[in-house]
């Protein structure tokens, strides 16, 4: 099983910061994001190698960051060098795909998100459930529910998924953590054609439920959104880690 980390984003958003830095190593507490994610992934004991998936003008960055860690870590450039001409997430875990010539499970998780709780039961779930699956929270927000993927459930099994829909069918969100079987991953250049949307993560898995059967496990936490430099401040002084 292999860790897909997307992080060939531009967080435009959050320029200056990032403007010549990437969003995932910013630091937060003691470590930066990408630490927190990659360092809590591994002590699954699942996973045996991460796959960073960047744009070409923070490549470098993330090669540097890769260099002092223990674990097996690969930076894909995927040749961006802009925000106009990014290529999506979807189009950004294929270039990954076909580059290295994977062929095993994937987690597929967004580089840019902090968590209050760990990642492993997750892992253990998908490997557990032997199928494509998902994590999900309850959203109250109706305007945060319009930025989001909305699922549609049937018992913890999915039945529709909706990226950022104007009138939110269910309160049910999908955080950008996924896991695709090695037969699903392979799926990707079909959905792709079919018309499956490619900027969003979550445009793949709303194909996907068309097709077959993907569960969606709770998620046991909290995830902080860091959007723009407010966010990101309010995330310095409220983190503690995980739990």
């Amino acid at each position: 099983m292999k860790c897909l980390i997307l992080a060939a984003g531009y967080a435009t958003r959050l320029y200056p910061l990032t403007e010549n830095f990437p969003k995932p190593l910013l630091e937060v507490g003691s470590k930066t994001i990408l630490d927190w994610l990659v360092d809590d992934i591994d002590g699954a004991g699942l996973v045996d190698g991460f796959i960073i998936i960047s744009n070409h003008k923070f490549a470098d960055h993330f090669r540097q960051w890769a260099v002092g860690k223990s674990q097996a870590i690969e930076v894909v450039d995927d040749g961006t060098s802009t925000n106009e001409t990014r290529l999506g997430a979807v189009c950004d875990i294929k270039f990954a795909i076909d580059k290295l010539h994977l062929n095993e499970d994937l987690v597929v998780i967004a580089g840019d998100n902090v968590l209050d709780f760990s990642l492993q039961r997750f892992v253990h779930y998908a490997a557990e459930k032997r199928t494509s699956c998902v994590m999900r929270y309850f959203e109250p927000s109706e305007e945060r529910l319009r930025k989001c993927g909305v699922l549609q459930l049937e018992g913890d099994l999915i039945k529709n998924m909706e990226e950022k829909p104007s009138e939110p069918k269910s309160h049910w969100c999908c955080p950008p953590f996924y896991y695709y079987t090695r037969e699903d991953a392979a799926r990707i250049p079909r959905a792709i054609a079919e018309g499956c949307g490619t900027d969003a993560p979550g445009s793949f898995i709303a194909w996907l439920c068309t097709k077959t059967k993907v569960p969606a496990m709770e998620m046991p936490g909290s995830r902080y959104d860091i959007g723009n430099l407010e966010s990101y401040r309010a995330v310095q002084n409220e983190y503690y880690g995980i739990k």
